[in-house]
């Protein structure tokens, strides 16, 4: 299996030390983290002018009986008290052709709130919660559990609803998407 990487700023803050660990640091820690190749999703939350969305890597199935979702978010995100607020969320898993939204929902090109949106085709759900038309899965739902630690909240989410397609995921490696050659 290869990774190919689209082009996106790389990031490097490697800390040699003697006993070749770095010190524990938030940058260490990132830099480490950014070592991990991760699917890429967007959770989408709100309502008309009142929703926002983030691009994630974090988004997975806590369990299959009864269908539950886990998703990290930092409590500093405009996406967090939308999340707390409607209590619903939508992951989005994106394809290949997604970078755009992947970047846009990163908010990298300033866009807020319900500007994220423009550019793609989306869909209501039952929820609420917004899909991403021609996303690989979309997965609607409902707040179960909030847990607050540190910078982030895990969400649990119980799946209302799903949708699921076909394509070549978009993965993000050390600051650059990309997608995989099995």
């Amino acid at each position: 299996m290869t990774i190919a990487l689209a082009a996106s700023p790389a990031f490097d803050a490697s800390i040699p030390t003697s006993n070749g660990y770095e010190p524990i640091t938030a940058l260490a820690l990132k830099a480490a983290m950014r070592n991990f190749s991760g699917g890429v999703s967007v959770i989408t939350a709100g309502i008309g002018d009142d929703r926002t969305g983030a691009t994630v890597t974090s988004a997975t199935a806590l369990s299959v009986d009864p269908p539950t979702m886990i998703v990290n978010i930092n409590r500093t995100s405009s996406t967090w008290p939308i999340i707390q607020r409607y209590r619903h969320f939508c992951v989005n898993v994106l394809s290949r052709e997604h970078q755009r939204v992947a970047e846009r929902f990163s908010g990298l090109d300033g866009a807020k709130g319900p500007a994220r949106y423009e550019g793609a085709d989306w869909v209501r759900l039952a929820s609420g919660a917004s899909a991403l038309s021609g996303a690989l899965a979309a997965i609607d739902c409902e707040v179960e559990e909030i847990i607050e630690r540190h910078s982030h909240a895990i969400i649990l989410g119980r799946v209302v609803a799903i949708s699921a397609g076909s394509g070549e995921p978009i993965v993000y490696h050390n600051g650059r998407y990309g997608g995989l050659d099995l």
